[in-house]
């Protein structure tokens, strides 16, 4: 482990949490060094819970296995899910670096000569490999990345973006709604913008993430350079071994959806101060909502609060939001003072607690409120650790006492909601509907879906559950 906490290569690996073994998570220091974000690519199965995949080291394949995991294991090692890495250009990540030591030197200081970086065509460039690299559905215009380089070119489209920035003319088009389905039943609402859009949201997120990456605290994992879920849940598991064991598991209340855009305009607005770049974020948390309804006539609906779930620039304003609360954890020290350790994965939080769970509950309401948002009180619940588990991130956290040595350790495995959805996803692959489709096509398929899962779920106490992965595996390819 490095002094930033990461676990380098090793990331992800199953390890021995029976001899209470924890991963320290020091603070992380201001080097002045910006990090820069690498993108994998990775299958389905990563989908199943929120996460910023991080790639585990890849172990020898099991000796007697089918051909479909000998190919699945054997391409994880080679052309590698972590393989596909976008380097960001030198120049960027200069840029990128001036301003983290700006702002993390001076934390007061508002920045307000950004906008002529984003039409930077180095910027625009490594913004639209970004969002062709995430690929996605498109826009309510229905281009494509095919249409868009057949049509004229990559470097032709976007210097007409960058011209239309330069002359402040551009406009974002409204926003395609899309629903997918919840594990738990029921839908989520996803937000598609145009590439256009896309890529300028991008290009703005690569100049101004790293000024909020320097406020940002270290109990927030969710969606940030060079951390992910699993440094989460090792957060999570070494404060459960010094018996912070009653936990807050928190949800609030359709997040993305009731940010209210005066108040998350008033928290970039402490930092950036470039009226043009305000005006941009404003423009698209303001852009119409497009939804096709069943007869096929389109609905445009406005758009008075959130940010909606698909844009690329939602996230790290979801993250600028939330950093409120963290902050207020730090400066009232709440841990030292009452020994509770907040732990947040975007919209996803729980806090561990040493006792004194009402009071903390409470004091989040308070919150929250100011921030004008709300807990779920159906989904929040207090859960002591060592009777129940809880499930975070897809994993299934809790103390269990070892048979081997009699210790209490924490067990993480991957939750019964994760597996019953990677069998189910298996199955839908793998029956009659798929029959007129060649084997090679299927079994390449199932290798994707299962290589995701697996990239993201091996980690912890996963033993038995990718043993019972790879039997359904077998069993389903055999049939």
């Amino acid at each position: 482990m490095d002094s930033r906490g990461n676990r380098g290569d090793t990331q992800g690996q199953p390890y021995d949490n029976e001899r209470g073994r924890p991963l320290s998570m020091p603070n992380r220091r201001a080097t002045g060094r910006y990090k820069e974000t690498k993108f994998y690519r990775v299958g389905k199965g990563v989908g199943f819970a929120h996460s910023t995949v991080c790639i585990s080291r890849r172990a020898k394949p099991w000796e007697r296995e089918g051909a479909i995991l000998l190919s699945c294991f054997r391409r994880s090692e080679g052309k590698g899910i972590a393989q596909n890495v976008l380097k960001t250009p030198e120049k960027v990540r200069e840029l990128q670096r001036k301003l983290y030591r700006k702002a993390k030197q001076e934390k007061e200081y508002r920045f307000y000569l950004l906008y002529d970086k984003v039409y930077r065509m180095d910027i625009l460039n490594h913004a639209y490999r970004l969002v062709r690299a995430n690929k996605g559905a498109p826009g309510i215009d229905g281009e494509t990345f095919e249409r868009i380089e057949e049509r004229g070119g990559t470097e032709k489209y976007l210097e007409e973006i960058a011209g239309e920035l330069k002359r402040k003319d551009y406009k974002p088009q409204a926003v395609r709604r899309v629903y997918i389905l919840k594990t738990t039943g029921g839908k989520r609402p996803l937000g598609i913008p145009v590439i256009k859009d896309r890529v300028v949201q991008m290009a703005i997120k690569i100049v101004i993430e790293p000024i909020f990456e320097a406020d940002f605290q270290d109990n927030s994992y969710g969606f940030r350079p060079k951390r992910n879920a699993h440094q989460a849940v090792d957060d999570i598991r070494s404060h459960l071994l010094e018996g912070r064991t009653e936990v807050i598991d928190a949800d609030i209340s359709k997040y993305f959806d009731t940010i209210p855009h005066d108040k998350l305009m008033q928290v970039v607005a402490k930092r950036i101060v470039d009226k043009h770049i305000l005006k941009l974020i404003k423009m698209w948390l303001k852009a119409p909502i497009v939804e096709e309804r069943e007869d096929g006539k389109k609905e445009y609906k406005g758009n008075d609060k959130g940010t909606p779930q698909g844009g690329v620039i939602s996230l790290l304003l979801a993250n600028i939001y939330l950093n409120v609360l963290d902050t207020l954890w730090v400066v009232k020290k709440v841990q030292e003072r009452l020994g509770a350790r907040l732990v947040r994965y975007a919209d996803d939080s729980v806090i561990l607690c040493r006792g004194n769970t009402g009071w903390i509950l409470k004091g989040i309401k308070r919150v929250l409120a100011d921030l004008g948002l709300t807990l779920n009180e159906e989904k929040t619940c207090v859960v002591d650790a060592r009777q129940e588990s809880l499930n975070f991130l897809g994993f299934t956290i809790g103390m269990k006492r070892s048979k081997r040595t009699g210790r209490i350790y924490p067990h993480i495995e991957p939750s019964k909601k994760a597996q019953r959805h990677i069998r189910s996803e298996i199955k839908r692959l793998t029956t009659e509907h798929y029959s007129a489709v060649p084997t090679e096509a299927v079994i390449w398929r199932v290798n994707e879906v299962a290589r995701g899962w697996v990239g993201y779920f091996r980690y912890g106490n996963c033993t038995k559950a990718l043993v019972t992965l790879k039997r359904y595996l077998v069993y389903r390819m055999r049939m």
